[in-house]
């Protein structure tokens, strides 16, 4: 990620126009997320405030998994399979599964795991063009929607659930 350019929503070489806008914005939310998380010790990210709640870890799983999600879904045209069901399935769940299998980890394993996925998502989209982003499949409620919409929906992910890590943060740890 070029940080002197953070701020820029513009082209980026090897990559048509509009995707290079969402990269933009990707790389934007990413960066605002690991400015979030970056000292983070492991009880901290571990931490849950209640037993309803998510840890920050999960969280910052979860972004990966559904960047993985959504790759398979746009770019393979094809559903998760059972094994990646089993390394993916407690992140994009969240809740009682997460609590229990997401924890441990320090932060530089949420960040290898987020960075080895988006790497492939660029990689992707260096194969893809504009006129890709426009391909529209049922969603949601049985109505249409296109991959700019769903890659779109990525980054609002981790935006609304960074603002839960912001929560978190706020209301325990930088207390």
């Amino acid at each position: 990620m070029n940080m002197d350019n953070i701020y820029l929503i513009s082209d980026i070489p090897g990559y048509s126009p509009q995707i290079s806008r969402l990269i933009s914005m990707m790389n934007y939310a990413r960066y605002t997320t690991i400015e979030e998380v970056n000292n983070l010790s492991i009880d901290q990210l571990d931490f849950l405030l209640d037993s309803e709640s998510n840890s920050i870890g999960a969280l910052l799983l979860h972004f990966a998994g559904v960047e993985y999600a959504y790759q398979v879904a746009t770019f393979e045209n094809r559903q998760l399979n059972k094994e990646e069901l089993l390394e993916w399935g407690p992140a994009l769940q969240l809740g009682k599964e997460g609590q229990e299998k997401i924890k441990g980890n320090d932060i530089t394993f949420y960040f290898t795991k987020m960075d080895q996925v988006r790497r492939r998502t660029l990689q992707f989209f260096q194969s893809v063009d504009d006129d890709w982003l426009c391909k529209e499949e049922e969603f949601w409620y049985n109505k249409p929607a296109n991959y700019y919409f769903m890659w779109f929906h990525v980054i609002e992910d981790e935006i609304n659930h960074r603002g839960q890590i912001r929560m978190i943060r706020k209301r325990t740890l930088d207390a």
